[in-house]
């Protein structure tokens, strides 16, 4: 296991230090549904702050892994923790972010973020004053009462950040958040993404189809779906680095991630 090399910087809003991130962990898992199990035998292990990229062809099994790490499925066999305990069920200490943004449409962009603090009765001034200082973050201060079909794609994926961050969750799970999105705006929702993450400590699952996305996340990238390398984890070398798409140590492992899953 590397050490996370998320780099440290001022906490995000608030007016108190970010909760560390939690340890995810799948021990012998069999993950999928009753009659239909897509992983067998998976053993995971994710460090409190931590970005962790996950990898493989469609129906692999990616989406399902989030889920069970949500909360929204069980495992059909062996064990899947938050910091040695089980998971079963949704914790606001785990934020979900989907490719599709789900915001509500008859709620502005500062509503949209309010949403989680409002559901665990945050007071309707300390709500909205840190739905606009994460608004802020994301370069959206000036959009607050707009309404999402008055955004472009790429500004309703920042509110759905914003939204998923403001609640300080301890892990957050992306399930190929900038799928959707044309080329230029999804590599600049990566710089983005790294920014915003600065500071907050949480640990991160990130699913992605894309493999140079997850050479570029990653501390450490996960194969789900090759034949041989199944549930493998490998170092990034460069995480995070833009200058780093050419390196040799990174062509190489690009080549690996591919080759391993028949890609």
């Amino acid at each position: 296991m590397t050490t996370p090399r998320l780099a440290t910087t001022p906490a995000p809003p608030g007016d108190r230090a970010a909760p560390p991130g939690l340890r995810l962990r799948l021990e012998d898992a069999t993950l999928g549904r009753p009659g239909a199990a897509v992983l067998h035998g998976l053993d995971l292990d994710v460090a409190p702050g931590e970005l962790l990229t996950v990898v493989g062809p469609s129906g692999c099994g990616k989406s399902t892994l989030l889920r069970t790490l949500a909360g929204l499925l069980p495992p059909l066999g062996g064990r899947v923790t938050q910091d040695g305990a089980p998971v079963t069920r949704p914790h606001a200490d785990r934020a979900l972010v989907f490719q599709e943004d789900a915001l509500l449409p008859w709620r502005t962009v500062r509503a949209n973020v309010e949403l989680p603090l409002a559901v665990r009765g945050v007071p309707l001034a300390r709500r909205r004053a840190l739905a606009g200082e994460w608004l802020e973050r994301v370069g959206l201060g000036g959009h607050l009462t707009r309404y999402p079909h008055q955004v472009s794609g790429g500004q309703r994926q920042r509110v759905q950040l914003a939204r998923a961050l403001v609640g300080e969750p301890r892990a957050v799970l992306m399930d190929e958040p900038f799928g959707a999105l044309d080329a230029q705006t999804r590599a600049g929702m990566r710089t983005l993404l790294v920014e915003v993450l600065r500071g907050t400590r949480a640990t991160v699952v990130f699913v992605t189809h894309d493999v140079d996305e997850a050479l570029f996340l990653g501390d450490r990238v996960a194969l789900l779906g090759g034949a041989a390398d199944s549930g493998r984890v490998l170092d990034v070398p460069h995480p995070r680095e833009h200058t780093a798409h050419d390196a040799a140590a990174t062509v190489a492992l690009r080549r690996q991630v591919l080759e391993s899953l028949g890609m």
